[in-house]
């Protein structure tokens, strides 16, 4: 027995113990847990604690993970369109000259700490604050249900495209490159047909996780191998089998282990260097920067013809520093281009700044609705083909959310009462599936508020099924009812007993408990097909 290993293990329980405290505090307060991990992990740096061994080793587990499940989910069309590589050009080509100004003025102007930067130091720190954060984002749209939104693919894929100008500048700046042999992983492409193959012999149960770990590390492995950026690996992968029948359910399988090692991630954040005063003022001094890039974000969204609902929540997940700018600064006070003390200033303003972003993320329907007219003034008046308000044309039912629970819903509903159903979803790959199978389903989001003001405008709905896969969807689709005053009947599912009380005090008209329901379903179904006794 390695008692070492124990000693290590103990230790770090303890540090996942207070991030449980501060991360429960924080739910609490209506804040995602998330920001409590943060926090904690500046609260354990307060009293000399220092990230231990296991602690990183999971933190890195869970950023490779993240990643891969970002992969999985990844429309490599959406990298394509204007709105994720152009934008994420002119947003770094602005907001770097910007912020490394600011910088630079305030050392001419010898403010305490920044007076030793000159122009390139200042370039660089800015440089490091350009980014916004994957992991947050990602988590955010997760609990939320809206990756698969425009807006939610919008914003992933302006944080890839960072995340790639990020790995380029750790290439430079480490003075190494990919050798020969990364032309090899090209080769995953032609090998895509066999790994389906294989992935659909795995059933459902172990060999599914074991596999989803097997991708995931053997990628990032293979790519450090060749000299390329190990997280690159598993995103790669993952985007390999992405749009397949096992990447949805990989990605729900692999979710709880990701969720579990990037609270290892977020408190190694905190305890990424010694805490200071100095540093501590400074990070709070730089965070309302980040306004600063999220009003250029916003401007250019709408500037490609995006409507101002969708520019708005993509620049409000993008509103937060990024771990990425970690990494840079890490890099470069090892080389010595920075002071140190610029390490836990950007962990200090990345923290303060994904509780910023949490909150606004949290009322973001809301912010949008109560200044609509404002929001709706900044667009242009020519619309994307995938990003206009839904029109139902005259349904009476509205199944939101087509995934299995809808599916079988609508066509319940189909049977019943024909022609007059609709169903909504927006994941743009799930649609094109359900109208290939002559379902009348369409593309839009069910928490835009101008869509249920058409609905109220055309008084055609009368029931509205609400099947999304979590229960900060449904609550969001409800609010936007009451909000609209759209008078209808709500029916939600829900997926554990104390949700079904929170979904009838925000609206629902009645509330399905998923698994007891489909339990009723079962012995209903075995009853009609059971000979009654004595015939």
């Amino acid at each position: 027995m390695d008692f070492v290993w124990i000693a290590i293990a103990l230790g770090d329980i303890a540090w996942i113990a207070v991030a449980f405290a501060m991360g429960l505090l924080s739910r609490a307060i209506g804040l995602p847990p998330l920001v409590g991990f943060l926090a904690a992990g500046f609260v354990l740096n307060l009293f000399g604690i220092a990230s231990g061994e296991m602690l990183q080793k999971l933190a890195d587990l869970g950023i490779t993970l993240l990643l891969f499940v970002v992969g999985l989910k990844l429309n490599l069309r959406t990298f394509a369109r204007p709105q994720v590589w152009a934008v994420t050009g002119l947003h770094m080509a602005v907001i770097v000259p910007v912020l490394g100004t600011i910088l630079l003025i305030l050392a001419l102007l010898n403010a305490p700490s920044f007076s030793g930067n000159g122009i390139y130091q200042s370039l660089l720190i800015a440089f490091a604050l350009c980014f916004s954060s994957t992991v947050f984002v990602v988590k955010v749209l997760e609990d939320k249900g809206e990756t698969a939104s425009l807006h939610g693919r919008i914003a992933v894929g302006i944080l890839i495209v960072q995340d790639l100008a990020a790995v380029a500048f750790i290439a430079i700046s480490v003075g190494t490159w990919p050798s020969l042999w990364a032309l090899l992983v090209l080769l995953l492409i032609p090998a895509r047909p066999l790994l389906l193959f294989v992935l659909q012999k795995v059933g459902h149960g172990e060999l599914l996780v074991l596999s989803g770990l097997l991708l995931a590390l053997g990628g990032s492995e293979v790519f450090e191998l060749v000299g390329l950026k190990g997280g690159l690996g598993a995103l790669a992968l993952g985007a390999l089998i992405a749009n397949s029948a096992k990447a949805n359910e990989m990605a729900k399988t692999m979710l709880g282990f990701k969720d579990l090692f990037l609270v290892a991630f977020f408190l190694s954040i905190g305890l990424s260097g010694p805490l200071t005063l100095d540093a501590v003022l400074i990070g709070a001094a730089l965070t309302p920067l980040v306004f600063l890039k999220s009003a250029l974000f916003f401007g250019l969204l709408t500037a490609f013809k995006l409507r101002a609902r969708t520019s708005l929540l993509a620049t409000l997940n993008l509103t937060n520093f990024s771990e990425f700018g970690l990494i840079v600064a890490a890099i470069s006070v090892a080389n010595g281009w920075i002071d140190g003390l610029w390490l836990i200033v950007i962990a200090m303003a990345l923290t303060l700044s994904c509780a910023i972003s949490a909150g606004l993320n949290v009322a973001a329907h809301q912010i949008y609705a109560r200044h609509r007219t404002v929001w709706d003034r900044l667009q242009k008046t020519e619309r994307l083909a995938d990003d206009q308000p839904l029109d139902i044309g005259g349904a009476t039912i509205a199944i939101i959310g087509m995934g299995r629970v809808g599916t079988a819903a609508y066509d319940n509903m189909r049977q019943l009462f024909g022609d007059t159903v609709v169903g909504v979803d927006l994941d743009p790959v799930k649609v094109d599936r359900q109208q290939s199978s002559g379902r009348h389903v369409l593309l839009g989001d069910p928490t835009d508020a101008d869509f249920w003001d058409r609905v109220q405008a055309a008084h055609s709905l009368e029931l509205v099924l609400l099947a999304l896969p979590n229960l900060a969807s449904n609550l969001a689709v409800l609010d936007q009812l009451n909000a609209s005053s759209s008078y209808c009947r709500v029916a939600a599912t829900a997926r554990f007993p104390d949700e079904i009380e929170v979904l009838k005090k925000a609206g629902a008209s009645s509330v399905y408990n998923l698994y007891a329901e489909a339990g009723s379903g079962f012995a209903a179904h075995v009853a009609e097909q059971t000979p009654k006794a004595g015939t």
